[in-house]
This record gives C-alpha cells, sequence and structure tokens, in this order.
C-alpha cells in the first residue's frame, strides 16, 4: 500500500496529505484486487494505526456493497473467511480495536449477511456464535453485527426500495425459520453471564433485544425466564434504563388485544410488587424518563385493545381492558405532576387517550370524574412556569418548555371535550383566588391563572361571541372572570409574562367589551401607559403594539369618544427618526406601522364629518412628510455609506408608515369620503422626488413604488397625473430586478383604468420595451444563476405585460407603435412561446397570441395580421410541444398546452374552413403527418366542444414526440 498516501489519514496531517490519502482511496475503489491487499492488512494485522484500519474497512465495504456480483466464488469465499479470520484475532488482542474500528467491522458484516444470507452463506450467525461464544470481546462484535444486521433490515427509519423490501422480508422469514430460537438463546446466555459483571454487554444485549422484538416470536421473549431477568435489571441502576426500553419494546409490539392484555397485565402486577408503582420525586429522573415512557406505551397499547374489542363487539373483555386501563392511572398521575417536565410529557400520549375513552362513555363513575379532576389539576400545576425560566432571553430550555406547555394545552382541550362544566369550574376557582390576592402572590401564579382564562376560548369554542351572550352558563362565567381581569388591576403586575398574558386574553375577548363598554377606558389606559407600549420590556412593547391594532379594529365602533385622546397620547410613538448614536425608540419601525394602521383606523371609522377626518389625518402625515423632506435632503449630500444606508431606511419607513394609514380605508369608507385625497396627494407629492435619487436607489424606488400600488387602489384616478413621472423616474439606470418590479405597478394600472390611461400606455410603450430587450440581451456571467433568474422573471413579466394590455381592451397601443415595432413585439411572443423552456411563460404567450388572434385575426382585421398567423403562430402551435424540453408529464407545461390549443382553436374560429384548409394541404404535410391522422387532427379541431379538441391535443404530441 501507498505507505505515503496512509499518512494522510490521521485526522491531524496536513491538507495536502488528507486530499493524496483521499485520491488513493478513490483509485483502490476502482481497482480490482485492491480490496485484496486491504483484506490481507487486517487479518496479518500488518498495520497499527487505527486509521488505516478503519480505512481498510471502508476499502472492502465499497467492495460489498458495489461490486459484489463482479466476483467469483472463490473471492467471495476470500472475503468471508477474512471476516472470521478478523473476528477470530479478536479474541487473542491484548487490546480491543476501536469502538468505531468494532461499528464499522459490524457494518462489513451486515452488508455480507444482506447478500449472502440466502445462498452462499445459510450458517452466518452459527458461525460467530461459534467463534466468539461467551468470550465478551467476541459478544461485544457479535451484538455489533446483530444492531447493524436491524440498521440494514428493519430500522423503519430507513426509506428502501420496493425490492429492497422484499428482500428484507425474505430475510427476516428465512432467519424465523433458521435460527431465532437460537439467538434468542444466545442472548438469554450473554444476559446470565454478564448481568452482574458487564453492564456494557448486559445493556448491549438488551438493546438487540429491544430491536428484534418487533418482529420475532413474541413468546421467545415474553416468558417467566427473560421477563424476571429484566425485571432484575430494573433494580440495578446501570442497567435499569435499558431494561426499560427493552421492556417498553416488548409492550409494544403489536398483537391479539386479549393477549397484549394478559401481557401488560403480568408485567404491571409485577412491576407492582417490587415498589415501581410508588414514584419517588427524589428518584433518579434520567430512568423515571424511561420508566414514563414504558407505563405510556403500556397504557396506549391497553387503550388500542379496548379499542380492537369494543369494535369487534366483545364488551366483556373490553370491560376488562378498561379495568385494566382504570388501575394505571394513579401511576398516570404520578408521572403526569412529576417536577421534571421530560417525565410528564413521556407519559402525556397516555393521559390524552384515556380521556378521549372518557369522551366516548356515556356516563363517568365517581372514580373517573376524580380521575379527570385530578388530570386538569395536574394540568394547570404543570402549565407554571418556574423561577429559572427566562423571558428576555429565551434559550433551547425555554423553547422546550414552550413546547411542553403545547402538549399540556392538547389536554386541557380533551379534558373540556369530556367535562366542560368541570373544567370552566376548576379553572374558575384557581382563576379567583389568585387574582384576589394578586399582588402578593408569585408571578407564574398569576400568569397561569391568566392564561387558563385564555385557553379557555379554544377549549369551549363559542360560536359567534356566546361566551358573552346566548348561553348563559358559559357566559356567566367567562363573563364574571373577564370583569374580573380588567377591575382586579393585575394589569399593574410588574412582570412580563403577566403583562404579555393580560393584553392576549384583552384581544382575545374583545366581544366581552362589546356587551360591556364600560370597561374599554382602563384597558385602553393599560394599553397606552407603562403597562402596554411604554412598558419596560421591548417584547412587551412589541407585542402590544400588535395587539393594541387588533383591538382597535374589532372595537372601533366603541372608540368614539376616546380617538383624538388616543391619538394625542400615541403622538411620540409615531415619531420618525434614524437609529444614531445606538439610540433606540421606544418602539422598532415594525412594531410603529402597527401604531400608525391603528391611527388610520381610529380616524376613518370614527363619526367626525369628512373635513375633521382630514384635518386629523393631516396632523397625523404632515410631521411623517415634513421629517422625509429633511431627510432626503440630508440623504442627497451624505458621502458616508454607512450613514446613507441608514436614511434611505429610515425615508423607506415613512413612506411605509403612510401607505399602512390607507390600509383603514374601505369599499364604505373610501379616501374620498372621508375627506382625504388632498393629504395623499400631498404624501405622493413629497414621495416622488426620491425617485430620483442618485444614491440607494433599490430601497427608495421599492417603497414608492409600494406607495403608488396602494394610491391605485385608494385615490382611483387622482393618482393618474403623477404616474408618467414615476415611470420616468423609474425606468432610468434600472437593472434587471427594478423592471421586473416596476411591470406589475403599469399592469395594475392597465387593468384598473383602461382606456383612461391609453394615451400615457402609448408613450410609455415603446421605451419600456427597448429597455426590456436591452436588458435581456445583456451579456452575463455563464454561471451567475441570480442574473438568469432575474432575466427569467423579467421575461415573465414582460409577457405579462402584454397579456395585460391585450387583455384589457387595448390592443390600440401595440398596434399603434409602427408597422416594425409592431412585428418585433409579435416576433417576442413567438419566441416566447417556442424557444425557451419557461412554460409559465409559454403559456401567457399563447394567452396573448390567441387574445390578438380574437382582435386582429378576422376578415376586417390588422392589415397583414392574416399572413402572421399562417407565418408563425399556427408554425409555434407545433413547434413549441414537439420541443424536447416540453415535459407532457409536468403540470405547467400541460396548462402551457392547453392555451395553445385555445389558440389553434380561436384561429379555426376566427378563419374558419380556410384555416383547416392551410392545415390539410400545407402546413401538416409539410411536417410529414400521415393523412390519416392529418384528417384526424381536423375534425378535432372543428368539434364545438372545446375540451375534445384539448384532450385530442395532448395525445397528439404524446404520439408524436420520439
Amino acid at each position: 500500500m501507498d505507505e505515503q498516501a496512509l499518512l494522510g489519514l490521521n485526522p491531524n496531517a496536513s491538507a495536502d496529505y488528507r486530499e493524496r490519502a483521499s485520491a488513493y482511496f478513490e483509485q483502490l475503489k476502482v481497482s480490482h484486487d485492491a480490496w485484496q491487499v486491504c483484506a490481507e492488512a487486517l487479518v496479518q494485522r500488518i498495520y497499527s494505526d487505527d486509521h488505516v484500519k478503519f480505512f481498510c474497512f471502508q476499502v472492502l465495504e465499497h467492495q460489498i456493497k458495489f461490486k459484489h456480483s463482479e466476483l467469483t466464488a472463490l473471492q467471495q469465499q476470500l472475503i468471508r473467511e477474512t471476516l472470521m479470520s478478523w473476528l477470530q484475532s479478536q479474541m487473542l488482542n491484548a487490546q480491543p480495536e476501536k469502538t468505531f474500528i468494532r461499528n464499522k467491522a459490524a457494518q462489513v458484516f451486515a452488508l455480507v449477511f444482506v447478500i449472502e444470507y440466502h445462498t452462499k452463506w445459510p450458517k452466518f450467525f452459527f458461525d460467530i456464535l461459534s467463534v466468539v461464544g461467551l468470550n465478551p470481546r467476541g459478544v461485544d462484535l457479535y451484538l455489533r453485527i446483530l444492531m447493524a444486521i436491524d440498521a440494514e433490515v428493519v430500522d423503519r427509519d430507513v426509506i428502501h426500495t420496493a425490492e429492497e423490501a422484499r428482500r428484507n422480508t425474505l430475510l427476516k422469514d428465512t432467519m424465523r425459520e433458521r435460527c431465532i430460537p437460537n439467538l434468542v438463546e444466545s442472548w438469554y446466555q450473554i444476559l446470565q453471564t454478564y448481568q452482574h459483571s458487564n453492564s456494557e454487554l448486559t445493556c448491549q444485549c438488551l438493546e438487540v433485544i429491544g430491536a428484534y422484538v418487533s418482529w420475532i416470536d413474541l413468546t421467545l421473549i415474553a416468558n417467566d425466564r427473560f421477563i424476571n431477568m429484566l425485571l432484575g435489571h430494573l433494580s440495578v441502576e446501570v442497567l435499569r434504563e435499558e431494561a426499560c426500553d427493552c421492556l417498553y419494546e416488548i409492550v409494544n409490539k403489536g398483537m391479539d388485544p386479549i393477549d397484549k392484555t394478559k401481557l401488560v397485565e403480568s408485567l404491571c402486577q409485577v412491576l407492582q410488587s417490587a415498589g415501581f408503582f410508588s414514584i419517588n420525586q427524589e428518584e433518579d429522573v434520567d430512568f423515571l424518563a424511561r420508566f414514563s415512557k414504558l407505563v405510556n406505551g403500556m397504557g396506549q397499547s391497553l387503550i388500542i385493545s379496548w379499542s380492537k374489542l369494543v369494535k369487534a363487539g366483545d364488551m366483556k373483555s373490553a370491560q376488562d381492558t378498561l379495568q385494566s386501563i382504570e388501575m394505571k392511572v394513579p401511576l398516570m398521575l404520578q408521572l403526569l405532576v412529576h417536577e421534571d417536565d421530560d417525565i410528564s410529557s413521556n407519559i402525556i400520549g397516555f393521559c390524552y387517550e384515556y380521556l378521549h375513552i372518557l369522551k366516548q362513555l356515556a356516563m363517568l363513575s365517581n372514580q373517573q370524574k376524580a380521575n379527570v379532576e385530578a388530570v386538569m389539576l395536574a394540568v394547570i400545576r404543570k402549565l407554571t412556569y418556574d423561577d429559572e425560566y427566562n423571558f428576555e432571553n429565551e434559550g433551547e430550555d425555554e423553547a422546550m418548555f414552550v413546547e411542553y406547555r403545547k402538549q399540556l394545552k392538547l389536554l386541557l382541550d380533551r379534558l373540556a371535550q369530556v367535562s366542560p362544566e368541570l373544567l370552566l369550574s376548576s379553572v374558575r376557582r384557581v382563576f379567583n383566588n389568585t387574582l384576589q390576592n394578586w399582588q402578593t402572590a408569585p408571578f407564574m401564579e398569576v400568569e397561569v391563572a391568566i392564561r387558563l382564562l385564555y385557553m379557555l376560548g379554544e377549549a369551549i369554542p363559542a360560536s359567534h361571541g356566546a361566551h358573552f351572550c346566548g348561553d348563559a352558563a358559559k357566559a356567566s362565567v367567562l363573563q364574571d372572570m373577564m370583569r374580573t381581569l380588567v377591575t382586579s388591576g393585575v394589569s399593574a403586575y410588574n412582570h412580563t409574562s403577566v403583562a404579555l398574558e393580560f393584553f392576549e386574553t384583552v384581544v382575545r375577548y374583545e366581544k366581552f367589551f362589546a356587551v360591556e363598554p364600560i370597561h374599554i377606558p382602563n384597558v385602553l389606559m393599560a394599553f397606552l401607559d407603562h403597562r402596554g407600549l411604554r412598558h419596560a420590556s421591548p417584547k412587551v412593547r412589541s407585542r402590544t403594539a400588535y395587539l393594541f391594532s387588533r383591538f382597535v379594529k374589532t372595537l372601533h365602533k366603541q372608540m368614539n369618544a376616546f380617538v383624538e385622546d388616543i391619538l394625542r397620547r400615541i403622538q411620540d410613538l409615531l415619531e420618525l427618526s434614524p437609529h444614531a448614536n445606538g439610540f433606540q425608540t421606544l418602539l422598532t419601525s415594525d412594531d410603529q406601522l402597527f401604531i400608525y394602521e391603528t391611527a388610520g383606523v381610529l380616524i376613518v371609522n370614527s363619526d367626525y364629518p369628512a373635513h375633521r377626518k382630514h384635518i386629523l389625518m393631516r396632523n397625523l402625515l404632515s410631521p411623517l412628510m415634513e421629517k422625509f423632506k429633511i431627510l432626503l435632503e440630508k440623504l442627497m449630500l451624505e458621502q458616508d455609506e454607512e450613514r446613507q444606508s441608514v436614511l434611505a431606511d429610515c425615508l423607506n419607513h415613512a413612506v411605509g408608515f403612510a401607505s399602512r394609514t390607507s390600509k383603514a380605508f374601505s369599499n364604505k369608507q373610501t379616501v374620498k369620503q372621508c375627506g382625504c385625497s388632498e393629504v395623499y396627494l400631498d404624501c405622493l407629492r413629497t414621495f416622488l422626488p426620491a425617485l430620483s435619487c442618485p444614491v440607494q436607489k433599490e430601497i427608495l424606488r421599492g417603497g414608492v413604488r409600494t406607495f403608488l400600488h396602494r394610491m391605485i387602489i385608494c385615490l382611483e384616478e387622482e393618482v393618474l397625473p403623477f404616474i408618467p413621472t414615476a415611470s420616468e423616474h423609474m425606468l432610468k439606470d434600472c437593472e434587471a430586478k427594478d423592471l421586473h418590479e416596476f411591470i406589475p405597478l403599469i399592469n395594475q394600472i392597465t387593468a384598473k383604468f383602461k382606456t383612461q390611461v391609453s394615451p400615457f400606455l402609448q408613450q410609455v410603450f415603446m421605451p419600456l420595451l427597448h429597455a426590456i430587450f436591452e436588458m435581456l440581451i445583456r451579456p452575463a456571467e455563464e454561471n451567475d444563476q441570480s442574473a438568469a433568474l432575474d432575466k427569467q422573471m423579467l421575461r415573465r413579466s414582460y409577457f405579462a405585460f402584454l397579456q395585460t394590455v391585450s387583455g384589457s381592451g387595448m390592443s390600440e397601443v401595440i398596434a399603434n407603435q409602427g408597422p416594425e415595432n409592431v412585428e418585433r413585439v409579435l416576433f417576442t411572443v413567438i419566441q416566447g412561446a417556442v424557444e425557451y423552456p419557461d412554460p409559465i411563460a409559454q403559456k401567457t404567450c399563447f394567452i396573448i397570441l390567441s387574445k390578438l388572434v380574437e382582435l386582429w385575426g378576422g376578415k376586417d382585421g390588422l392589415v397583414g395580421f392574416a399572413d402572421f398567423v399562417y407565418k408563425h403562430i399556427v408554425p409555434a402551435c407545433f413547434l413549441a410541444p414537439l420541443k424536447p424540453s416540453f415535459d407532457l408529464a409536468d403540470a405547467q407545461t400541460v396548462l402551457a398546452l392547453s392555451e395553445c390549443a385555445v389558440t389553434m382553436k380561436t384561429i379555426y374560429i376566427k378563419r374558419g374552413p380556410e384555416c383547416i384548409q392551410y392545415l390539410q394541404q400545407e402546413y401538416l404535410p409539410s411536417l410529414q403527418v400521415a393523412p390519416e391522422i392529418i384528417q384526424e387532427f381536423c375534425q378535432a379541431l372543428q368539434q364545438p366542444d372545446a375540451k375534445v379538441f384539448k384532450n385530442y391535443l395532448k395525445v397528439f404530441f404524446q404520439r408524436a414526440k420520439p
């Protein structure tokens, strides 16, 4: 072997050496006999370096995995002999091999097993067992080989092909026939020999049993000698976790329901008599987490048995199984309330399914009702935060608790289905007791009390706010609790979690305030002062900004008396200021968006007359406009790039804030009706100069473009005078991406205003197209994926623009561009339909073509267009689908073909028999289409039902493609 190359296997070797070793490995992989050198090195123990030994096994592994079928019978035998010789040598080694080598060797054994067990090596296991006996080194390797076989043949996490799945089933069947009882006997011998002297081997053996028990005859394991031994292991600290997992796998095995119940019951009796059913809080939590998983498995197995028996109508056995389930509930509850969340979390599945059974029962016994109450109290207790939870800087532990809380919420929802009355009364009791003494209660108790009220909203759904009207029993409970929440003063509790929970709950039950509006002023003050938007915690301020906007939106009818007071109080929160010198405003710009929207909602939905709304909206937006002008001037003069970026961000926020206020308008409350048009026109006049700013173009243009989109919706035709100037600026010095983002604006104007914008479109049409064409032919780096994508998106936008123009009754805009320009446009559409392998663009091109044929393709259509139809459009309908890139198995391509069919159909409708004659006598014969197929094609085209032709065309091209 190349000794120099082998030096590169050492993790500390230099990059050059490592590269050489990697190249050497590739070289050995393709060599015919290099594996034999490696096999010899392993058997002769030529190398002592662990990395070289590992390397040799890798070469062997590659040979077996990818080239086994190329080997002669003698060579295959040599591999078997090599493995057995190596295994034998391990019994004699002074030191055992490193774990990573043993694992790799086990993988190689497993690969050979998978290929040769049926044919060449039926005695695989017997040969290995005869070599290893009960030698600890040999046993270790034997168990690793069994786990490697499990990974290859059984492991459900590995995705297998259908062929591999068949092979694996055959392997398991053959093993059941040939050797499983012998393997099970070997496991028993290993456990008996090593349970007191070698915990590592014992645990390995338990893992093997757990892995194999799912598909072997259960009676081989679920019998007195094995179970007693396993239960004995539960009392040995170093073995009990693995023993627990092994028992879990045994319990989880699919079985006849009555047999399963017997198995679980016998297991439980032994566990109970051994004292495992009384949980000691001081017990080792790692073990209890495994034990909890085992109890969960037993409980869920019994529930599955119960369901099967009920379904089969065997009510007596079902009743016996239900009794077994009920007997596990006290243990389940002990584990559910355990202070360690992992232990509690592992039992939630059993708990959830148990409640599902109770939900199905007609009547609950007193004991079952007590169980429901106990689960409820456990959930309430476990929902509570602990002292260590870090609210300002949440890490992994906090994330795990949030997930755990979600599981508890599912339990609470299930409790509500079993007994809504009990849940309501339990929550009410906890809630009232806590809120009476909130000043002295720890934060976690106050938070969970409010949290429970919040969770009731989903747990006990109320259609159309029935919590606060209609169903008096439910309404009164929730209504009382809400009244207590907003009058108790708990909103002043000084803890992040309580503040957040208070505002979340107030917004969830906003219908309460429609019923009792007297409480609105108090809650508004809580939102607006140090409890909400001015809270010490940025997290609370941010969330409150969003919740406040929701609160105002849903209750705007009740807000009229407070509009101006609220606007005055939020004035300072609306300030626009670039972040400088580390200065942080109270709210981030994202939070301010919600405040601006809220202000807009308050003004627009108030009962004020239009002139008053106009004044309030101007007062809201004027400071923004003034600041915008100042900052834009600063940006024009600023040299420092970082500072330019800060100023541009701030200007962009200003535009975004103004845009957001316009969201308050609706069809019932338009900008015009509210008297606010002039204010927004002023905003436009203020913002448009930013388009000609020579720096930070992308961000400024993006912001103004978004504002224009909003204004087209809000201001209607009043926005039109601004469009030409805006377009002119946006088309200057632009990139493909800018153009791609500008076109939707033109499309929006075209589709909305149609003929009103015809003069503007006439004017902008060719300059826009020239800019697009220039961008598309601009050379780019060969591997520049981003530039290629930008061009593809621009091409799609261009075709979308032509589609909008032709589809909005504006085809004269194209027709009036002069013959050579019209021709150029038409050729780009033909090109788009045929040449670019982009089905989305192709579909659009065919839509344009069919529209133009409809408009210009008749007898009195555009001069010269009929020629164009026959020379270019008809051929495009055939050439595009015949392209190799036109994949008829792709959904988007099928849509493109569907539009292609519409185009053909439209040509036939507009040109009649002349079209059929052209296809029959000229075009289709030129493609060498057989006469009978031509006949068939023309008949399908003449069918009145367009769908017939669409379906035919797909079949036609499927046949035509090579």
